[in-house]
């Protein structure tokens, strides 16, 4: 209902109240109305009624409500985008400020969620750093102290401490480079190298560096096809290698042995659609919303012993959407697990 027909019908009903009161007045013989007087006298209040109401409207509540309509507009919403409006359409100033009103507190609730879930994940996010930190430090530590209190001198421990604390080291300087990584990756200071090259053939090389580490397991690395034709991507080729190292040695770690894991390529209109799958022992249903958080891991204790950071799906994840592009996991329990990803065709 919009403005007009609200103080219509408030003039009408005020009419009304007037045209009973006049026939009680009557009734009970306080004096005697003419019917056309009658008429006249009930015009004559809803013209009045109507005229007082539409100016205290516009004039005092109008005025009051588009005032802090438009101050609610410039202090939360500079950026809205202008609306069309019929100019012979009438404006509501009450329904606007309502939808206002109810959009700030809209907004303002998904704000609250928001920073409720931002701080409960900053939270978390803090205490995983530490913990991966603090895992090797610790480790350092403990073969350092065993060396420095006469095990250096003890033949049968201290070259394999050393390795042990060299081993430490390396993860520490692992995980510190991820974080260095994923904090250019988020904050958009990573420039990306992009170029013109073959995926079949980088899929070609990356299999050939796995090969040990596969074959310790008995895994087969195969290709869907032989692709002997150039299968060409435009994209930064340092860090696709970086997301395809990762994704087919987590298959290879975390697979089944005797198993196999096969990458496959195709055409979709502009792009290359690239898939990572194995048969190994897949994922539970309730984990693959998370499996790109930052520290998230499915079996703690195993992607741990296996050299892990917990980063690496994290920085994958980040390294496509870099590209514009995006990456979903399919697994079930038992059938294994299926990555895919695009990147643009070369043209």
């Amino acid at each position: 209902m919009n403005i007009s027909t609200r103080i219509f019908v408030l003039g009408v009903l005020n009419a009304l109240i007037c045209l009973i009161c006049f026939l009680l007045l009557d009734y009970f013989g306080a004096f005697s109305i003419d019917p056309d007087y009658l008429f006249l006298s009930t015009f004559a209040c809803f013209v009045t009624g109507f005229l007082i109401l539409y100016y205290f409207y516009f004039v005092d509540v109008t005025h009051s409500i588009n005032a802090l309509e438009e101050k609610i507009r410039s202090r939360f919403l500079t950026n809205e985008i202008p609306r069309k409006q019929n100019q012979l359409e009438e404006l509501d100033g009450i329904s606007s400020l309502e939808e206002r009103v109810d959009f700030l507190i809209e907004t303002r609730e998904k704000e609250v969620a928001q920073f409720e879930n931002l701080d409960s994940y900053r939270k978390e996010y803090l205490g995983n750093v530490s913990h991966e930190l603090k895992t090797p430090v610790f480790n350092i530590q403990g073969y350092i102290d065993t060396l420095l209190n006469g095990g250096l001198e003890d033949n049968t421990i201290n070259l394999d401490y050393l390795k042990r604390a060299e081993k430490s080291i390396d993860r520490l300087i692992n995980i510190i480079d991820d974080l260095e990584t994923i904090t250019q990756l988020e904050s958009g200071g990573l420039d990306l190298d992009m170029d013109d090259f073959d995926m079949a053939i980088l899929c070609k090389e990356i299999y050939s560096s796995l090969e040990l580490l596969a074959a310790k397991r008995n895994i087969k690395l195969e290709l869907a096809r032989k692709y002997d034709k150039p299968i060409l991507v435009h994209a930064d080729k340092f860090r696709i290698r970086q997301v395809l190292v990762n994704l087919i040695t987590n298959s290879i770690k975390y697979g089944k042995d005797n198993g196999s894991t096969i990458v496959e390529l195709n055409y979709l209109n502009d792009d290359l659609v690239i898939d990572i799958s194995d048969n190994g022992d897949g994922i539970d249903e309730k984990h693959l919303p998370r499996i790109f958080e930052r520290f998230y891991r499915i079996d703690k204790g195993r992607s741990r012993e296996q050299g892990g950071t917990g980063l690496g799906l994290a920085i994958v994840k980040h390294i496509i959407e870099a590209h514009g592009k995006s990456i979903k996991v399919d697994s079930r329990q038992g059938k294994g697990t299926k990555f895919t990803f695009s990147l643009s065709a070369a043209d």
